[in-house]
């Protein structure tokens, strides 16, 4: 049996940009894609904390280090730049599998989208 369940989380991001006029999606900055094990064009769930709205879209890569975080096309209609919101990922595996395993949970500055140095 296959259970879908949580594969990677990053946690309280800021907007920093919504582009109506684009094509779809929504653009990351690759630091954070990397320390989530989100990969490009892979489905995510946007959840935003200031208005309660839910979406999918997928997800394209944005330039490292800039902090980027983008509502891409019809998406922009759901955030305003500043709003705050948590984005994740989720994988099929097998039930046995589930029980011991761990997601990608990254929590960055919400000032700056960036993971702290380590």
């Amino acid at each position: 049996m296959l259970i879908e369940i949580l594969k990677s989380k990053i946690h309280r991001v800021t907007v920093t940009d919504a582009n109506l006029n684009y094509i779809g999606s929504i653009t990351i900055d690759q630091d954070l894609m990397d320390a989530a094990n989100i990969l490009p064009y892979e489905k995510v769930t946007v959840v935003n904390n200031n208005n309660g709205e839910r979406l999918e879209t997928y997800v394209i890569a944005g330039q490292r280090a800039t902090g980027v975080i983008c509502l891409n096309g019809a998406a922009a209609r759901k955030v305003q730049k500043g709003d705050i919101i948590i984005i994740m990922s989720y994988a099929n595996i097998n039930f046995e599998e589930a029980k011991t395993f761990q997601p990608a949970i990254v929590f960055p500055d919400t000032a700056t989208n960036r993971l702290a140095k380590q």
